[in-house]
């Protein structure tokens, strides 16, 4: 099913927040059914009108948190397309499967616990990516959010062959660390320095495995007094480390719009 911008109604912060880029007509959005090696998948796609030209354009694969795939990584795919890349909002969970807020932990949790199984839905949604038409397969970033952060980084150890891997506030940690010489792409991570989710001894861990890893390009930001899920707009929870920061989600996505800039150059 494909449709012309406006989506269904959004809440005003994410009404707000996809207004942050404007936008200049002509978007395209779909939902999209396609296979993993287990499961069928459904995402959401975003396409800017010159993607259907001639002149291939670059693809950004928009991983969810552990809601799946709900507004907020719809908007930022439609974000991504106004800003002239195709974008797809990737589905790790699989057709149908998108938790409540009290099945959210467990149903993310299937994929901590099981990296071989996290990786191969990943990579799913990459291939699809990388075969919509209108889209150079020779420049494709990753970026996620929670645990599609986390998810972007698996694919970066797994050594995945795209352009760059962004991971917003998304968990550090790995059973299957990156080996010596796998991660080739660059890394922009971002977290907040108050996320108890990420604590100070996740980031030093992680970036001793890039090292280890002699991974060439990766950068970690960190914002003060800034909380788990700071780029999810409605998120307030901070009795369980969790609120939305406007200065850092603007913050973050303007080192993202430089980031992939300089990565699809």
């Amino acid at each position: 099913m494909t449709t012309t911008e406006p989506s269904p109604e959004l809440s005003p912060d994410l009404q707000r927040v996809l207004d942050s880029v404007p936008d200049p007509g002509g978007v395209t959005t779909s939902d999209e059914v396609y296979a993993a090696t287990d499961v069928d998948l459904e995402g959401f796609l975003a396409k800017p009108a010159r993607a259907s030209s001639s002149d291939l354009v670059p693809g950004v694969l928009v991983l969810h948190d552990w809601m799946g795939v709900i507004d907020h990584v719809e908007v930022r795919a439609q974000m991504l397309a106004r800003l002239g890349y195709v974008a797809l909002a990737g589905d790790v969970y699989g057709q149908g499967v998108r938790p409540s807020p009290e099945e959210a932990a467990g149903e993310a949790g299937k994929y901590y616990g099981d990296v071989a199984l996290f990786r191969s839905r990943l990579l799913a949604n990459l291939e699809r990516l990388r075969a919509e038409p209108g889209v150079d397969p020779s420049r494709i970033a990753v970026m996620g959010y929670c645990f599609g952060g986390s998810g972007a980084l698996e694919l970066a150890r797994a050594g995945a062959d795209v352009a760059g891997v962004v991971s917003f506030h998304g968990g550090l940690g790995t059973g299957m660390p990156a080996e010596k010489g796998a991660v080739t792409a660059p890394l922009l991570v971002m977290t907040g320095a108050a996320d108890p989710v990420v604590p100070d001894e996740a980031v030093v861990a992680f970036e001793d495995e890039m090292r280890a890893a002699e991974a060439p390009d990766w950068q970690v930001l960190s914002y003060s007094g800034v909380m788990h899920a700071f780029a999810v707009p409605g998120t307030d929870a901070p009795d369980h480390g969790a609120r939305y920061d406007a200065r850092a989600d603007r913050r973050s996505w303007q080192q993202l719009e430089a980031f992939l800039a300089e990565v699809f150059a």
